[in-house]
């Protein structure tokens, strides 16, 4: 798949998976609207061949840690930042079984 498809065809899984629609590129500006409609998020999605490893390290500890129905979420902090922007951190089937208001989520 050209990396041009390949991110074109993230949004559209993201997109399947919150229950949006992708919003085609096509004479969007930045701001404008989000990668993907959806009634109550506005989804920004990016496409990138490396995670990083810090950050995969941080989900598995709260994976590892997370006992019955608990939901593994990194929060990163930025020095001297405020604590509201904050962002959070969290795996795509987690969210749509969040936005569902339901256990589960997405199919791998």
């Amino acid at each position: 798949m050209s990396p041009d498809r390949a991110w074109k065809a993230t949004e559209r899984a993201v997109a399947a998976a919150l229950g949006g629609e992708r919003v085609p590129v096509t004479g969007r500006h930045r701001g404008d609207a989000p990668d993907v409609a959806h009634p109550t998020l506005a989804i920004e999605v990016k496409h990138r061949r490396e995670v990083p490893a810090w950050l995969l390290d941080a989900l598995a500890q709260a994976e590892a840690s997370a006992r019955g129905d608990r939901l593994p979420v990194v929060i990163i902090h930025r020095h001297g930042g405020r604590r509201a922007d904050d962002l959070a951190v969290l795996r795509l089937h987690d969210l749509a079984a969040l936005v569902a208001g339901e256990e589960g989520g997405v199919p791998e």
